[in-house]
């Protein structure tokens, strides 16, 4: 019986090998032109023109889930990919008829700003989100920091001119202002989301179902950190350089912060911190019949704890820039070649596959997060490598992005929102566009081609 145990468990060990050489030796070549044809070809169903309360034309992340609404960083992304289509067709007059568009979503979005620094996380075609505003709004949680970025995307992509934002510079300050003051943990420096509603990584261990205001999440605040490089970019093409040194001088703080509390030297990995800890009170009180300030003689004298939880966006600080070339190094080695946490067959786990809540079944509201291959994650984690030299494993992962995409058109006819890491199957969302259209960018990349990058 031992021996027959040890056969079948040899045996099961080897499918899985071979599935995984399989996986990963299909030729991605004979993938691109599958997906240019595909993509060249859907890819104006994203337009949308300014109807409702949206005054200007915009980017939908398609399929009809998302059919008529302007989301914050799914149209950041999108324009990222929709600019290197349109480069890559070399049509001048679709890439003249797209900036309409493109600086749509944006100008939308500051339609609805305010000196309160309130901005929504989507508009919705047939509702003013000025009239649904949280009771509280530094309570809740607001347009990711991303706003910036694509704006500064856009303005780098037109020789710096941001004449047509400078009317409403203001929102956007107001925006940054916003979150310092009213999501910024103050002893640590690092900003927190309010609680787990609308925050892109839909159920995100580190933030879902936790108490509110606790999570200082490492995505939000490698988001941030380039939303204040995008900020000191912008201010700098509207001549106001005193206001750029404000906010280099925010990002450099930042950058420290993350260093200081996110960075885990265990694990050779960037975390996620809990900053809902009890105060240090010095306020006397009965205890065992006496009067005294409880933990006096030695109170904490650390601001957080990290969360040692496997989540795909530790790797965001090597695509953020944040990363010593030595951590990069470390992550590189103990975490995206390990096949037992995030190395799968198709990409990068969005939870190393090791973490008990580990799952890859479909859902919606939330969308999963806890180990499904998502393009966007691929993308991310694909231009840190790249960032810090690591173009053996950036063209490995490149490749494994190709081939699920090509393999989804071959079979589906389209591309789907997330898929099994193993198989490479879609799970949910056929028609799903949005960040999937990056593939063309890593593709350029790859081919050496001209190639349009986020800010």
């Amino acid at each position: 019986m031992k021996i027959r145990v040890n056969a079948l468990l040899c045996i099961s060990i080897l499918c899985i090998s071979c599935r995984q050489a399989s996986a990963q030796s299909q030729p991605a070549d004979r993938y691109v032109p599958i997906l240019k044809k595909a993509i060249y070809n859907d890819y104006k169903q994203m337009f949308r023109p300014a109807s409702g309360v949206l005054k200007y034309p915009f980017i939908t992340p398609g399929s009809d889930q998302y059919a008529n609404d302007l989301w914050d960083w799914d149209s950041w992304l999108t324009n990222i990919a929709l600019r290197q289509i349109i480069t890559d067709k070399g049509n001048v007059k679709e890439q003249t008829e797209a900036i309409a568009y493109e600086r749509g979503c944006i100008l939308n979005f500051l339609s609805f700003g305010g000196s309160d620094g309130y901005l929504p996380i989507v508009i919705w075609n047939n509702a003013n989100p000025r009239s649904q505003m949280p009771e509280n709004i530094y309570k809740a949680n607001m347009h990711k920091p991303v706003l910036a970025q694509h704006a500064a995307f856009l303005v780098k992509q037109d020789n710096g001119n941001a004449e047509w934002l400078r009317e409403k510079f203001y929102y956007m300050q107001a925006f940054m202002n916003n979150y310092k003051m009213h999501h910024r943990n103050k002893p640590t420096g690092l900003y927190y989301w309010q609680n787990d509603v609308a925050i892109g990584v839909d159920n995100d261990p580190s933030t879902f179902f936790r108490p509110p205001g606790s999570s200082a999440s490492i995505y939000l605040n490698c988001l941030m950190y380039k939303e204040l490089l995008a900020m000191v970019y912008l201010a700098n093409c509207l001549n106001q350089g005193e206001i750029a040194k404000e906010f280099e001088a925010d990002a450099a703080a930042l950058k420290a912060a993350i260093q200081e509390h996110c960075w885990d030297e265990r694990d050779g990995f960037f975390y996620s911190v809990d900053i809902n800890l009890m105060p240090i009170s010095e306020e006397k009180a009965p205890v065992l019949g006496m009067n005294m300030v409880i933990h006096s003689g030695a109170p904490r004298d650390y601001d957080c704890l990290i969360q040692r939880l496997g989540v795909w966006s530790g790797f965001l600080a090597m695509w953020a820039g944040i990363a010593t070339p030595e951590q990069a190094k470390r992550m590189v080695e103990e975490h995206f070649k390990n096949a037992k946490t995030f190395n799968a067959p198709y990409g990068v786990r969005t939870l190393s596959k090791m973490e008990k809540m580990y799952s890859v079944k479909a859902s919606g509201n939330p969308s999963s997060w806890l180990g499904p291959i998502w393009g966007i994650s691929n993308y991310f984690v694909y231009k840190g490598l790249i960032k810090y030299g690591f173009k053996p494993e950036a063209n490995e992962l490149a490749n494994k992005t190709i081939v699920l995409f090509g393999k989804d058109i071959e079979k589906h006819g389209a591309l789907h929102e997330y898929y099994e890491p193993e198989s490479g199957e879609p799970i949910l969302n056929k028609g799903f566009q949005n960040w999937n259209y990056l593939v063309l960018n890593m593709i350029a990349q790859q081919e050496g081609r001209k190639l349009i990058e986020e800010f």
